[in-house]
């Protein structure tokens, strides 16, 4: 994901239709590299968020409004000294760079006209806010790059402004056919890679859209391309190009399911299985997008811990299970112990003293067998000894069946929280994971003040879809949540879905009465597959059954449950046609 020059000349457009005119009225500075600026312009207030930040550096039209410092930086100040009450004249971006000059008339201390320019850099680690005066000499920059920090070009107060010039890329507005052909193909590079390092204001992004609208292998190299795709290649280029020239642009998001994965001002059909959603506006697109990704983002963040958590245990509880099989597997051989003292006891009348070995026949195969002894005991004690080694593995034998099979729940009950993190959109959904860790021993409780058996808050709710055909269909979310629904929401004649022999959610539909038609059949299964550990795979095994034949697991955690007789269905994990509730 990048700003790139085609999403900069996108914003461009927006922006010098909304602000040109317009009197700026506030600037504030709410984080160490960010503005914001309210500005004024045909009866409507708009505020610009502007953020110089190495690491999301961005640009658009906001509705948010963040705190701001009690005392304002000196960049702020500086600003507000010459620009409050300033008139933005123009809103301009230098051929196709991540640049945006805002060129402002304002009124200085004597009460003259002035112009002064406010440069947006949005270029990685190096982005900036630069305030200069018209001959583009540097008033003053959000960050100071001293020659220490770049040999390139300093952005110091007095120094002349302009652009660094390392890289001698070609104006994609300004590139011809031949151009194109000579300079762009002629790179030893393959396809797309030529056309991004060769070409301003094109991300590696929309050299892939190209090469993919002109049905060539972005892979290949240039040399590889006959004369007929070159030219196919330049005129996909150019179609591209002039789109830009004559501000047609398509702000749009493409969404893996619900997670947005890259957004901009041209339709990317490279990405064509992938959801496309369209947007009126640039700035629409980049507050949803950052959202999203940050709201992901958060939520990975907040249950970092809990899955260290949960993922020690896990390690753990699999290490045990392990030992537990190889201890159980020692115990194989008390039979062959318990065979051996009933054929010392039935034969060992016959045995000389002093015998190392009995030589008979086992009357429960009919196999003649050979039963080692201990030439210093008598037969009866020979047999004693070996009835002891029986019953003790017995005794370790009954013993680790129970503890293995302890061990397995655990492994499944640890498995399905770790699920449940994955499924987790919201940091409520996380306190419910949180509270059944702390329930089943994993995380403590930390007690405060005389109340501190209060009951914790859950605000999470399951998720709810509308079939196709108008039924209601819930997702349970967590463990806590499979079981409300299973057990409290459902009703004895709805059905139930839920991944066969892994962990993920339980799907309630509600019937009310009615028979269900096959596709919302297949839409629940497909629900019931997505919110599930299987949600990589090609296809997921689904059970599915009437909610009466669903029995709680005596004894059990939360969620598991068993039940006969069921139906099953073999489909994919897609959910992308499945209407959901807000």
């Amino acid at each position: 994901m990048a700003l790139d020059g085609l999403v900069i000349s996108n914003i461009v457009n927006e922006l010098s239709e909304a602000l040109t005119g317009g009197r700026i009225n506030k600037i504030y500075q709410p984080e160490p590299d960010a503005l914001i600026l309210g500005i004024k312009n045909n009866r409507t207030n708009y505020k610009l968020l502007i953020s110089a930040s190495a690491s999301l550096p961005l640009i658009y039209l906001t509705t948010e409004s963040p705190a701001n410092p009690t005392t304002a930086p000196n960049f702020c100040m500086l600003l507000r000294k010459h620009l409050n009450g300033g008139k933005i004249l123009s809103v301009t971006q230098p051929g196709l760079e991540r640049i945006i000059h805002f060129h402002i008339e304002h009124l200085n201390e004597m009460g003259d006209i002035c112009e002064k320019i406010l440069i947006v850099e949005l270029m990685g680690k190096h982005s900036n806010i630069i305030f200069c005066q018209p001959d583009m000499t540097i008033i003053d920059s959000i960050k100071h790059i001293s020659a220490n920090v770049s040999s390139v070009r300093e952005v110091l107060p007095g120094r002349a402004y302009f652009i660094a010039e390392t890289q001698h890329k070609l104006n994609p507005l300004d590139v011809d056919q031949v151009t194109f052909l000579t300079q762009v193909l002629s790179q030893p590079l393959s396809v797309s890679k030529a056309i991004y390092s060769t070409i301003t204001g094109i991300s590696p992004l929309i050299a892939e859209e190209i090469c993919f609208r002109a049905s060539i292998d972005s892979g290949i190299s240039t040399k590889a391309l006959s004369e007929l795709e070159q030219l196919h290649l330049y005129k996909t280029f150019e179609r591209l190009t002039e789109d830009i020239r004559e501000r047609r642009y398509l702000p749009n998001i493409v969404s893996d399911e619900s997670t947005p994965v890259e957004f901009s001002s041209t339709q990317l059909t490279c990405y064509g299985e992938l959801q496309e959603e369209i947007f009126d506006s640039i700035s629409d697109v980049l507050q949803y997008y950052y959202a999203a990704r940050n709201a992901a983002t958060r939520i990975r963040q907040r249950s970092s811990d809990l899955r260290r958590i949960v993922t020690t245990a896990l390690d753990r509880c699999r290490k045990k299970y392990a030992l537990q099989e190889r201890q159980l597997k020692d115990t194989e051989k008390k039979d062959k112990y318990r065979i051996y003292g009933e054929m010392i006891n039935t034969y060992g009348y016959s045995l000389e003293p002093g015998s190392k070995v009995l030589d008979c026949i086992n009357y429960y195969t009919n196999e003649e067998i050979h039963v080692p002894l201990n030439p210093q005991l008598t037969p009866h004690e020979n047999s004693v000894k070996y009835f002891e080694r029986y019953n003790k593995l017995k005794r370790t034998f009954d013993a680790l069946s129970i503890q293995i099979q302890e061990t397995r729940d655990e492994l499944e009950h640890l498995d399905s929280i770790s699920t449940s993190l994955d499924i987790a959109v919201s940091e409520d959904d996380l306190v419910q994971v949180k509270e059944e860790l702390i329930q089943y021993g994993y995380i403590k409780r930390h007690f405060s003040g005389k109340k501190g058996n209060k009951k914790v808050r859950i605000n999470s709710k399951p998720f709810h879809y509308i079939s196709s055909d108008g039924f209601h269909m819930y997702v349970g979310k967590n463990n806590f949540q499979n079981e409300e629904l299973t057990f409290k929401i459902a009703s004895g004649n709805d059905w139930w879905f839920h991944a066969k022999g892994i962990p993920g959610s339980h799907v309630i539909v509600k019937t009310e009465g009615k028979e269900l038609p096959d596709r919302t059949f297949e839409e629940a299964g497909r629900l019931a597959a997505y919110y599930s550990k299987g949600r990589s795979a090609e296809k997921v095994e689904i059970d599915y059954i009437q909610k009466k034949q669903v029995k709680k697991t005596p004894g059990g955690k939360p969620g598991f449950v068993i039940y006969h007789t069921n139906y099953s269905l073999l489909i994919e994990p897609k959910i992308d046609n499945i209407q959901p509730v807000e």
